[in-house]
């Protein structure tokens, strides 16, 4: 099946080229769709759906997007939907890893989760949400080169290194996006 991945990140990319590899999986910029989508929703759910629903108005292939981000136990589950946009628009990863970090400096409590939801929309405009959740812990300091975003900062349950210094072939398996993009399979593969 021809699927497109609403997304410019490219990480997402190439971590969902992995998990799909049965499938053929494009980007928005490789079917020429270069739109910005505004994340106005309140769910990690309703924002992918979001983005899903802008780009099937450009193509009659099947079309994923996620919206995901961290929740941090003292934080009350901040930054949540605001992961990307925690410093600014244009502040960097490892600006958003400093500031969650500092935020965090001085609590005992240190317990996080990444949590994803992946919109599919079918060629004939059927819906669905698969979500994942990875459960941890936040690191001191940034560790390890792999991955994007709070990845170096964050320890998955039952693991003693970051995700930044995990080997992704381990977070393909067990990452929160992981979770999702094979609950979305095996929907597929139905």
């Amino acid at each position: 099946m021809d699927i497109i991945v609403a997304t410019k990140n490219k990480g997402k990319i190439k971590e969902i080229k992995k998990i799909l590899g049965d499938h053929n999986v494009m980007s928005q910029a490789e079917i020429g769709v270069n739109i910005d989508v505004d994340e106005n929703g309140t769910t990690f759910a309703e924002n992918a759906m979001l983005k899903a629903a802008a780009v099937a108005e450009h193509t009659s292939c099947a079309v994923i997007a996620d919206d995901s981000g961290i929740e941090v136990d003292i934080l009350n589950g901040a930054p949540g939907i605001y992961s990307a946009r925690y410093c600014g628009e244009d502040a960097t990863d490892e600006d958003r890893v400093v500031k969650l970090l500092e935020e965090v400096e001085n609590a005992e409590n240190r317990g996080a989760q990444f949590a994803c939801a992946m919109a599919l929309i079918l060629p004939d405009g059927e819906k669905h949400i698969f979500e994942g959740i990875v459960r941890g812990t936040l690191d001191f300091e940034s560790k390890g080169a792999n991955g994007f975003g709070y990845d170096p900062i964050f320890i998955p349950d039952g693991y003693d290194k970051t995700f930044g210094q995990l080997s992704s072939s381990i977070k393909d398996e067990i990452s929160h996006r992981a979770k999702a993009l094979k609950a979305l399979a095996e929907f597929l593969n139905k």
